[in-house]
């Protein structure tokens, strides 16, 4: 009973919202974990990690092989590995267990996750103290294993909340077009160095003459949506960066509604309306549209190259339904080509505190092992992904992979590598955005914008300017963007995304209804043994 009260009590603490600062959540050892001198290799520790995996089976061998290698390294240390279909799962399992105190040791997820689960005392490991740290550092001299060296610095900007350290990076990508060459050329067109916004539209709406039967003109059928955008969080942060307009502050300060937003969602509303533009949440995978030639230009992450072209290595379309043609990965449409504006974003090793400091070490050093040349570039060589570390990014072995591409449509699939490339070669076009207690619920608003004004669209609802102002308030009130603030220096989180706080609320719920059933069975036990007497 006492048990379920306590967790009872962790659900409502958490419902209560009380945040407060970075330091005040997590004690003073937040801010300065106290790393151990020396790591006991007599005491035997089981540390849990959490990863996500959807379908690919290599991804899952790099996982495996990077635990079978660090156990033959640490025999004092086992990893129990626990796979997701993805990262929302991850985020909402670790809501739930923050509060019963069932966290695991370490755990991939993105850095916006991470600022959410600093809700209660002690929850996830700053990591300067660790990053820094001679013996046990990048590189320190009592690992057992060479360590990963440096880490690119823009990646590991993006894990810091409030100037502290929560993560590292473990993969990076950013979003590439992946364009329908043989369609541009034959609607008159020739692919520009830089692709713009004004050309992915123009070529859009010339897209969409038909012929007397119906089909469309430029691939014979009669299903055709020109350009699809698979994650319109990216897309709505990107445009306001390209014309550096509001999106948000790192204190927190939320700029989204401003002109340059009004002006872009009109613009999307016209191209919906003729159907020259839809999203991946309305049609689906842009990817399926592209394969299938009902689709010019796929905007996906370079991590989902293996599933564009039509001979991808991963399909989710039947074989009879492919067309052949020439694709072209580019970087994302412009507003200004002479000053190019791209994201840079991926999943973050985090770790959980735990009472015993050696268990967190244990942690610390799995995580560290994650970055290791091996892990990396095994990983990197799965997907559009590219290592997060210097010295992979320069190994022999991954020039060698990025060299090779073309030699089969496996491993070396060209697409793969080209993304891959894509990222590599615009580093420095490339932006993080502000991390903080909210920014998950900023992002997906960010989103939410576009997909309503194309669902009023499809809809035939207002999109006048009043129309979108209505739907800003709306999403404004769905997201609590108004209670989104950070103080300058203070470090406080702000409030609990809406996803958060209805999990909380359920789980608080559920206990309730524990203790009622609890309570209800003893009082008939009571009943039953008073008329027994």
């Amino acid at each position: 009973m006492k048990k379920i009260v306590v967790l009872l009590l962790a659900a409502l603490l958490l419902l209560t919202g009380c945040h407060g600062t970075l330091a005040e959540n997590a004690g003073s050892s937040q801010l300065d974990y106290p790393v151990p001198e020396t790591f006991d290799t007599a005491k035997q520790h089981t540390i849990t990690f959490w990863a996500k995996n959807d379908t690919n089976k290599r991804q899952t061998a790099v996982y495996e092989q990077a635990i079978r290698d660090f156990e033959k390294l640490y025999p004092n240390i086992t990893v129990n590995m626990r796979l997701y279909t993805d990262y929302t799962r991850i985020y909402n399992d670790v809501i739930t267990n923050i509060a019963t105190n069932t966290t695991p040791n370490v755990c991939i997820t993105y850095p916006d996750h991470i600022a959410t689960y600093l809700t209660g005392e002690d929850t996830v490991v700053p990591l300067d103290g660790f990053l820094e740290d001679p013996r046990f550092g990048l590189g320190g001299s009592q690992l057992r294993y060479r360590g990963p060296g440096e880490i690119a610095p823009k990646f590991l900007s993006e894990c810091a909340i409030n100037g502290v350290t929560v993560a590292l990076p473990y993969m990076r990508s950013t979003e590439a077009c992946y364009v329908n060459k043989d369609y541009v050329e034959k609607l008159g067109f020739t692919l520009p160095e830089t692709l713009t916004w004004d050309f992915i539209w123009q070529v859009s709406e010339k897209a969409m003459e038909k012929n007397a039967d119906g089909t469309y003109k430029v691939n014979g059928q009669k299903v055709l949506i020109p350009f699809i955008y698979k994650s319109t969080d990216n897309m709505m942060i990107q445009m306001l960066r390209q014309l550096d307009a509001g999106y948000s502050r790192a204190d927190g300060t939320v700029e989204l509604w401003n002109e340059q937003t009004k002006t872009i969602l009109a613009e999307i509303a016209g191209h919906v309306q003729s159907g020259a533009f839809s999203t991946f949440k309305i049609s689906g995978y842009p990817a399926n549209f592209f394969n299938a030639g009902q689709c010019i230009f796929a905007i996906d992450s370079t991590a989902g190259a293996t599933w564009v072209g039509s001979h991808a290595p991963l399909l989710d379309i039947s074989e009879d339904a492919l067309v052949e043609f020439e694709t072209v990965v580019m970087p994302i449409p412009q507003y200004d080509p002479e000053h190019p504006q791209m994201i840079s974003q991926g999943p973050s090793v985090c770790l959980f505190q735990k009472e015993d400091p050696q268990e967190v070490l244990a942690s610390w050093l799995f995580a560290q092992f994650l970055l290791t040349d091996d892990v990396q570039i095994g990983y990197a060589e799965t997907e559009g992904y590219v290592p997060v570390t210097v010295d992979a990014q320069e190994s022999h072995r991954y020039r060698d992979y990025l060299s090779r591409g073309g030699e089969d449509m496996d491993t070396h699939y060209p697409i793969k590598i080209q993304a891959s490339r894509l990222l590599l070669d615009h580093m420095e076009h490339t932006f993080v955005t502000p991390v903080f207690n909210g920014s998950a619920s900023l992002r997906l608003a960010a989103g939410q914008l576009i997909e309503d004004t194309a669902k009023a669209v499809r809809r035939k609802q207002d999109t006048s300017p009043e129309g979108l102002e209505e739907i800003y308030r709306k999403t404004s009130a769905l997201y609590r963007l108004d209670s989104i603030s950070v103080t300058p220096g203070a470090g406080s989180l702000g409030p609990l995304p809406g996803e958060a706080r209805l999990l909380l609320a359920g789980l608080g719920l559920a206990w309730l209804c524990i203790l009622g059933a609890f309570w209800g069975d003893k009082r008939k036990s009571a009943g039953k043994s008073g008329r027994s007497h």
